[in-house]
């Protein structure tokens, strides 16, 4: 993996806005333009905006209150020195507040569970699966693939991405791999922190990439390269390749990092995408028994769909820097119907949101509360918080 590519990705994040950008000072003001409460949205603070101190040794303390923040230490390059400080403060409408990097010690920092997870799974072929405390998903990799090509039970041929339909906010993935070493398709059966009933096969799944040329949707086989980069309590990242790959003529080369931060239903997908200039991203039709919606201003396309003795939405949203519009592919070959937010790549780059709302788990009981939360989770990605210097 290049490692240098790597640290280009992760330093794309909330823009750091400085009224005095010469000033070195240890306040700054987080400040939230839009008449809407805010939280469980990341700030990134890079080691130069904390004036290159050792992010081991500083805190970030709200000074209103007097108490410092729950924080996480990223290696963004791979040297093993933690270059970026994770935070989530909570803003009231149309407010700001103010925070003081401080120095504290571990011992002094306030702690909260490692929701945020993920892992490569040798014990199940090799997926690679992440969660937090709302959803959990997984990709497959090479050696699954090769199954199918070698015609051995077991594998799964798939760029698509899985949703595993969680109702609890700890950490599954461990429990429920085991459980499914010990008999396979337990992690199928509900025993009341959900369970994987979610088809992917060749669709898309929740997210999954895909290029249109002419009439025809063209995919990457499963990942050939992975690499963890963070986990804890506000988030998990990730870095996966493809294998290059040709959609009619065009060779393409794919890689990506993906993010899942606490509190949200949306991973964070960041493509590196070189032979084509738009991408479309799917969600699966499965029994097409289920409703496409979208709205191109917002951003955003959704499936619901009635879902075993349930129901479960999924959606894509983008910025509009990279949204362009939503279509419905039907086709009668299975698992190719997929409903599709195009995108176009800036800089040979593309991010986009993925994620889904199952109502058994309590979150969105209905079609209509999972488009407003669609519509508000659009009109924070179009207005990030701001972060200034005093």
């Amino acid at each position: 993996m290049n490692v240098n590519k790597l640290a280009f990705f992760l330093s794309v994040g909330f823009v750091l806005q400085s009224c005095e950008p010469e000033k070195s000072t240890s306040v700054f003001v987080v400040k939230n333009d839009l008449n809407v409460e805010r939280s469980f949205e990341t700030v990134e603070l890079s080691k130069e905006f904390l004036a290159d101190k050792d992010l081991n040794t500083i805190g970030i303390k709200d000074i209103e209150t007097g108490k410092l923040q729950i924080v996480q230490l990223v290696d963004t390059n791979g040297d093993s020195i933690e270059d970026q400080l994770l935070f989530q403060p909570k803003l009231g409408p149309n407010s700001e507040r103010r925070f003081e990097i401080v120095t504290a010690t571990k011992e002094e920092q306030p702690t909260a569970p490692d929701y945020c997870y993920s892992r490569f799974i040798p014990e199940r072929t090799d997926d690679y699966t992440w969660e937090n405390d709302k959803v959990a998903f997984r990709m497959y990799g090479p050696t699954a693939q090769k199954m199918i090509e070698d015609s051995i039970p077991g594998g799964t041929l798939s760029s698509g991405v899985d949703a595993w339909l969680k109702k609890v906010e700890y950490p599954i993935i461990n429990k429920w791999y085991e459980k499914n070493s010990i008999r396979a398709g337990a992690y199928h059966e509900d025993n009341g922190e959900g369970l994987d009933n979610f088809h992917v096969g060749s669709s898309r799944g929740v997210g999954g990439l895909a290029i249109k040329e002419d009439t025809t949707y063209y995919y990457s086989k499963n990942f050939t390269e992975w690499k963890t980069i963070t986990t804890g309590p506000i988030r998990t990242s990730f870095y996966l390749k493809h294998k290059d790959w040709k959609a009619g003529e065009h060779q393409i080369q794919e890689s990506k990092i993906i993010s899942l931060d606490l509190g949200s239903n949306f991973s964070k997908f960041e493509i590196s995408l070189e032979g084509s200039e738009h991408i479309s991203v799917g969600l699966t039709l499965h029994e097409k028994d289920g409703v496409v919606t979208g709205d191109t201003n917002k951003g955003w396309v959704s499936y619901w769909e009635p879902h075993a003795d349930s129901e479960l939405g999924s959606a894509i949203i983008a910025s509009k820097n990279y949204f362009i519009d939503y279509e419905t592919y039907d086709t009668n070959i299975t698992d190719l119907s997929n409903a599709y937010a195009n995108l176009k790549a800036i800089n040979d780059k593309v991010v986009y949101y993925a994620g889904f709302g199952w109502k058994e788990s309590g979150q969105f009981k209905t079609k209509e509360a999972w488009e407003q939360h669609l519509n508000s989770v659009s009109e924070k990605i179009n207005n990030p918080l701001i972060v200034r210097k005093e």
